[in-house]
């Protein structure tokens, strides 16, 4: 697939899904500690989200890179918005700033 289709794909995925995590591994079997940690909050939240395994698609992993101009996974998307990587979105569940987001998203926060 070429680059361009890549993009628009992931184009697509953010952009018609309200909460989608860019991660190595899967929700139920992360392959590193930082998407653990995001899959961890998002589970804690009980927010639905779909993840996307860069792991299983070398083109993916570099397009979600060049989409975002982010060099790392995870990446967290709500609402076609790029929130972050692991860091990003730990500091603001801690805050409180991650769920009021999720709120004002009109994302389901439990």
């Amino acid at each position: 697939m070429s680059k361009e289709n890549i993009l628009q794909t992931i184009d697509a995925d953010i952009k018609n899904t309200p909460v989608i995590l860019f991660m190595k591994g899967t929700s139920t079997m992360p392959q590193c500690g930082f998407s653990a940690v995001v899959v961890q909050i998002l589970n804690a939240l009980n927010v639905p989200f779909k993840d996307v395994n860069v792991l299983a698609d070398p083109e993916a992993r570099q397009g979600i890179k060049d989409y975002s101009n982010w060099p790392t996974i995870p990446q967290l998307y709500i609402k076609g918005e790029f929130i972050g990587g692991s860091d990003i979105v730990r500091e603001m569940y801690q805050t409180g700033e991650l769920q009021q987001h999720l709120k004002d998203a009109g994302v389901l926060v439990n």
